[in-house]
């Protein structure tokens, strides 16, 4: 922008300074003047007729300039915009999945403490379980057919009954006398 000030001003005061001369009926007299003065040359005012030609070229290359660093400003502040969204999103679903360990990690102690819990009652249900068997097999000898009919076994059983309530009568005396 200040080049081309200064090339529009150049142009500007060369151009009134050839106007002027042309303009007031000096131009002989001015010119030997200005040649006799300066040593046979004129003093440089610049290329008139491309004047236009070169200021045109700068102000296209300065909007072109002012286009671009616009564009690039707003490409910038979408990107900004887009690295924001994605850092946000980013954070949210770290944040989500982190819950998620955490929930995980939760559940996971609970089932290993229940599979510990189970499995120690499931060794003492077998232990009970043992228990019950070598008792079932203790009775099993005694409620099992060995040979005798139900009268037998009636009889005998009778029998026993008479002797302990015999023992229990003698017993009974003893601690009397």
């Amino acid at each position: 922008a200040r080049a081309t000030e200064v090339l529009r001003d150049f142009y500007t005061k060369a151009a009134e300074a050839s106007f002027v001369q042309s303009g007031k009926g000096r131009k002989a007299g001015a010119l030997l003047r200005n040649e006799a003065s300066h040593g046979g040359k004129a003093p440089y005012k610049g290329l008139q007729d491309s004047s236009t030609g070169v200021l045109g070229v700068l102000e296209v290359i300065l909007s072109d300039f002012v286009r671009l660093e616009s564009e690039t400003t707003q490409a910038e502040e979408m990107a900004a915009a887009a690295h924001q969204r994605f850092m946000d999103e980013s954070n949210e679903s770290a944040a989500v999945k982190e819950t998620a360990v955490e929930h995980k990690t939760s559940k996971k102690a609970l089932t290993d403490e229940k599979a510990r819990s189970t499995k120690k009652e499931l060794e003492l249900t077998q232990e009970e379980l043992d228990r019950a068997l070598d008792y079932h097999d203790k009775l099993k000898e005694q409620c099992v057919d060995a040979g005798m009919s139900f009268e037998e076994r009636t009889k005998a059983r009778e029998a026993e009954i008479q002797s302990l309530k015999e023992a229990l009568a003698i017993l009974n005396q003893e601690d009397l006398a």
